[in-house]
C-alpha cells in the first residue's frame, strides 16, 4: 500500500533527480581549435584551457586540424560547436582570412570568438585576440641579431624560413618584426618577399615543422651558401634548418640562428648553442585567459577588452639569451627554462 509519506518521498526523489539533471545540463560548452594537434605549442594551449574550463565547470570542446593550413577542418569544428550551442570558443586560426566568414557565422549566432596567436585579417573579425604581440617578437630577434653581428649586419646574408604560402598573419608579423629589428625596409605590411635588401637571401616555407625548415634550409643554402644569418618562424624549423647547416659543415657558429616559440626543446637549443635567441610566448597563459573570459560572457555578458594602446590583449614575449646584447632586453636560458613549455 502507497502511503502518503511514500508519495512524498518518491516526488522528493524524482524532483531531486531532476535538479541534478538540470545541473548536469548546466555546463556551459565552450571550444578550442588549434591548428594542429602534436605541435607542442598547441598541446600546452590544449592544457591550459583543459586546466581553466575543469576550474570553471566548463564542458570544453577541443578540435584541431590535420596539418597546418587546414582551414577547412576549422570550418567543420566551428559548425560543431554552433550546432552543440556553445558559449563561445577560441581559435588558433590556420588562415587568418579564409576562416573569418565562418567566424561571423558564429558570433551571429550568439557565440564568443576569441582568437589566440595568431590574428584575423582584419583582425576585428573575432571579438577579441588574445596574443603575443609577434611583431615585436620578432623585432627582438632582428635587432638581438643586428646588435651581434655589429659592423657586419650591412654585409649580412639572411635566410627567412617561413610558415606557409598564404602567409597568415602570426607569418608576416613575425617576419617583417625581424627585419624592421634587424634594419630592412619593409614594403607592403602585409606580406612578405618584396623587398629589395641584397641582405635577403630568400624565404621558404616550413609547414613550422622540423622536416619542413630542413628542407627548406637545404633549398636556401643551394641559392646563398654563404648565409650567415638564419631567421625561422619557430622552433621546430630552426631545429630542422640546423640539420641542414650541420650537414654542409656550417653548424660551427658562423650562422646566427634566431626563433620564436619558447618552447622548452628551443630553450635548451638556445643553452646549447644551436639558437643564438629567441623569443618566448605563453601559450597557457592564452588559453586559460580566454576560458576565462567565455565563462565570464556566459555569466554576464561582457567582452574581454584588448591592452591600451593596442589591437589585441598582449599575452607577452621575452627574448631568451645567454649572449645578452646592450639595449635588448632579455632574459637567460636559465629563467627561460622555468617559464618554457612543451
Amino acid at each position: 500500500m502507497v502511503t502518503l509519506k511514500h508519495l512524498k518521498i518518491a516526488l522528493a526523489g524524482i524532483a531531486l533527480s531532476g535538479l541534478l539533471a538540470g545541473a548536469a545540463q548546466a555546463a556551459d560548452v565552450v571550444g578550442l581549435i588549434t591548428k594542429t594537434e602534436g605541435n607542442p605549442f598547441f598541446v600546452k594551449m590544449r592544457e591550459g584551457a583543459q586546466a581553466k574550463a575543469k576550474e570553471l565547470g566548463l564542458d570544453l570542446r577541443t578540435f584541431a586540424g590535420k596539418f597546418d593550413g587546414d582551414n577547412d577542418s576549422q570550418v567543420a569544428a566551428i559548425e560543431n560547436l554552433i550546432s552543440a550551442g556553445a558559449k563561445g570558443f577560441a581559435i588558433v586560426p590556420s588562415d587568418s582570412s579564409a576562416i573569418v566568414p565562418t567566424i561571423k557565422k558564429a558570433r551571429d549566432a550568439g557565440l564568443l570568438v576569441i582568437v589566440l596567436d595568431t590574428p584575423l585579417d582584419p583582425i576585428d573579425a573575432a571579438d577579441a585576440t588574445f596574443a603575443t604581440d609577434n611583431f615585436k617578437a620578432g623585432e627582438l630577434i632582428g635587432q638581438w641579431a643586428k646588435g651581434t653581428l655589429g659592423d657586419k649586419a650591412k654585409d649580412a646574408k639572411i635566410a627567412f624560413l617561413d610558415l606557409a604560402t598564404n602567409q597568415p598573419t602570426v607569418d608576416y608579423l613575425r617576419d617583417q618584426g625581424f627585419m624592421q629589428g634587424f634594419g630592412i625596409d619593409i614594403k607592403d605590411p602585409k606580406r612578405y618577399g618584396d623587398e629589395d635588401d641584397p641582405r635577403i637571401c630568400g624565404h621558404e616555407m616550413t609547414g613550422g615543422a622540423e622536416d619542413g625548415g630542413r628542407t627548406a634550409m637545404e633549398t636556401l643554402l643551394q641559392k646563398c651558401p654563404d648565409v650567415n644569418v638564419m631567421y625561422t618562424i619557430n622552433e621546430p624549423a630552426a631545429a630542422g634548418g640546423y640539420q641542414a647547416l650541420k650537414a654542409v659543415g656550417k653548424d660551427d657558429g658562423s650562422v646566427l640562428v634566431v626563433s620564436i616559440d619558447g618552447g622548452c626543446p628551443g630553450v635548451k637549443n638556445v643553452q646549447a648553442g644551436i639558437i643564438g635567441a629567441t623569443s618566448q610566448q605563453y601559450p597557457l597563459k592564452m588559453a586559460s585567459l580566454a576560458m576565462e573570459a567565455i565563462d565570464k560572457f556566459a555569466k554576464t555578458g561582457e567582452k574581454p577588452q584588448p591592452t591600451e594602446g593596442k589591437e589585441f590583449f598582449d599575452t607577452g614575449a621575452a627574448l631568451v639569451t645567454d649572449k645578452p646584447v646592450e639595449g635588448v632586453e632579455s632574459i637567460d636560458t636559465a629563467k627561460g627554462l622555468e617559464l618554457c613549455w612543451g
